[in-house]
């Protein structure tokens, strides 16, 4: 795998550079800004994920944001891995609405977990998604009392969740302690309240659910 890495902080570039190394990934270039950061990717083709600070110099309220959404524009095979502080709930919003086809957004304490980051990198990359926890739960909440969220069971949202994280049926059964035949009948339900019919395919089956945690499917 092949990686663009940009990060404001010197130390936090070096970190992650040197734990990607470690497990096979190349970081092609490791940069401190969105200007070097799209120059990097134009200057190579072959790149399979960019991981992208949401703010960066010289303005730093969303300079990576802007960076990703150009991107995902021109690049849309390419994986992008944002990072961010905290949740930011507009900025997630924003990026999701480009698609969530090879898109990731995690909270910067998960990099600390070296071996999940690397994991949720390599189903970026694989043009899967990898949302934190944390974002999809704000965005759950925010769309769950009205609208078809509505209609879900506490569990049925728990396993939303997993869905949106990039999970697959046997992940979600892990994380939820449950059966796996049992998150099957779950899936099937939600798409039935959600009126989405059969989607084939985990990455359109994430894109669908993301389409109604963003509040724009119909």
């Amino acid at each position: 795998m092949r990686v663009v890495l940009a990060e404001d902080s010197g130390l936090l570039r070096e970190v992650l550079t040197g734990a990607l190394t470690e497990r096979g990934i190349e970081v092609v270039s490791a940069v401190g800004d969105a200007e070097q950061l799209l120059r990097a990717v134009d200057a190579t083709p072959d790149l399979d994920a960019a991981i992208v600070d949401v703010r960066m110099p010289p303005t730093f309220p969303d300079e990576g944001l802007r960076a990703a959404l150009v991107l995902r524009r021109r690049r849309p095979e390419l994986g992008v891995l944002i990072l961010s502080q905290y949740v930011e709930e507009r900025y997630a919003s924003e990026v999701l609405a480009a698609g969530a086809r090879g898109l990731g957004y995690l909270l910067k304490d998960k990099v600390a977990d070296l071996a999940e980051f690397a994991d949720a990198l390599a189903r970026v990359a694989s043009g899967g998604t990898a949302l934190d926890p944390e974002v999809v739960d704000q965005l759950v909440a925010r769309s769950r009392h009205a609208g078809p969220l509505s209609r879900l069971t506490p569990r049925e949202r728990e396993v939303l969740a997993g869905m949106a994280q990039g999970r697959s049926n046997a992940g979600i059964a892990a994380q939820l302690v449950v059966g796996e035949g049992a998150v099957e009948k779950h899936v099937t339900s939600i798409f039935a309240k959600l009126d989405l019919g059969a989607a084939d395919g985990g990455h359109r089956r994430v894109q669908a659910v993301l389409a109604y945690l963003r509040g724009d499917a119909r």
